[in-house]
C-alpha cells in the first residue's frame, strides 16, 4: 500500500526508481497531495502507478487542511501532530485515512471515474456491476475485479476524524402553487443511523420541477426508514407560500 509516495526526485522517474504496480502482486496507492511540486509543493505522485489508484477529495487538497495555522498546531492531538500537519498536512492525510480505513471497511468506496470534477458531477454514480474498492486496509478484496487499464478511482472524505463517508444521489420532485425562492435540505433517517440535513438545492423553486444532488453522509443509514424534507425561503413572505415533496428517490451508491 502506497500512502501518497512521495514525488520529489520519483515522480517521471524509471519503475525501478519508484513504487510501481510491478513490485508486488498487488500494489494499491492513496494520493492525497499530488499538486503540482511548483508551485504549490505537492509531496505525492499524481500519476496512477499501482494496480487500483484512488484520488481521495481529488488526491490535491484534502479538507481541513485549509485551517489557520494556530489552530492546525495546537491541535486536538498535540502540538507536534499538529506542527506536522501544518507542514504536510495533504500529504500526512493518506495514512489517517488508511488507519480509519480498518474500522469502517466500507467507508472508504472509491468510484471508478476518468475525473474528479466527473465524479462530483454525479457521472460516476453508483458504483458499478461488480462493486467499488475500498480505498485503504481491504483493498486488496478488490484484487480479482481489477481491468487490466484499471480507471482511477474517486471519493470524498471527511474534514477531521472519523473521516468515511457515504455517497448517496437524492431526487426530489416539488408540489406546491407558486415557485418561491429558497432552499431544500433532506436528512436521511435509517436502521444504522440518521444524517444531519443536506441542501438538495437552492435558488428558484418550481412545483413539478426535479432537483438532484449527490450527498457524501458521515453514517452509513443502512436501511432507509424516512427522509425528512425541509424548505425555506430566507425572507418574511406575507402570502406564506407554501412548498411539499411529491416524491424524493434515495439510491445508494453502495447497493445501488
Amino acid at each position: 500500500s502506497g500512502l501518497d509516495p512521495a514525488q520529489p526526485y520519483f515522480q517521471g522517474t524509471p519503475i525501478e526508481v519508484r513504487l510501481d504496480k510491478s513490485d508486488a502482486d498487488f500494489v494499491d496507492i492513496i494520493h492525497t497531495d499530488s499538486a503540482p511540486t511548483i508551485p504549490n509543493l505537492g509531496f505525492g505522485i499524481r500519476p496512477a502507478i499501482g494496480h487500483i489508484d484512488f484520488y481521495p477529495n481529488g488526491g490535491e487538497e484534502m479538507p481541513g487542511c485549509d485551517k489557520n495555522p494556530i489552530s492546525q498546531i495546537v491541535d486536538l492531538d498535540g502540538i507536534w501532530e499538529g506542527t506536522r500537519d501544518f507542514v504536510a498536512c495533504n500529504h500526512l492525510r493518506s495514512y489517517k485515512y488508511y488507519s480509519d480505513s480498518i474500522i469502517y471497511p466500507d467507508g472508504f468506496l472509491g468510484y471508478p471515474c476518468a475525473s474528479y470534477d466527473l465524479f462530483q458531477s454525479g457521472n460516476c454514480f453508483p458504483c458499478p456491476e461488480d462493486g467499488c474498492p475500498s480505498m485503504g486496509h481491504y483493498a486488496d478484496k478488490f484484487k480479482d475485479k481489477i481491468k487490466s487499464n484499471a480507471p482511477k478511482y474517486y471519493l470524498n472524505t471527511g474534514e477531521a476524524r472519523d473521516f468515511p463517508l457515504w455517497r448517496y444521489k437524492v431526487t426530489v420532485t416539488l408540489s406546491g402553487k407558486h415557485k418561491v425562492k429558497g432552499y431544500v435540505n433532506v436528512a436521511l433517517y435509517g436502521s444504522d443511523g440518521n444524517t444531519k440535513q443536506h441542501q438538495i438545492t437552492k435558488g428558484s423553486l418550481k412545483p413539478d420541477n426535479t432537483y438532484t444532488a449527490y450527498i457524501d453522509a458521515e453514517v452509513n443509514v443502512g436501511e432507509i426508514t424516512k427522509v425528512k424534507f425541509l424548505w425555506n425561503n430566507n425572507w418574511i413572505n406575507p402570502t406564506l407560500p407554501k412548498l411539499g415533496a411529491a416524491t424524493i428517490t434515495v439510491e445508494s451508491g453502495e447497493t445501488r
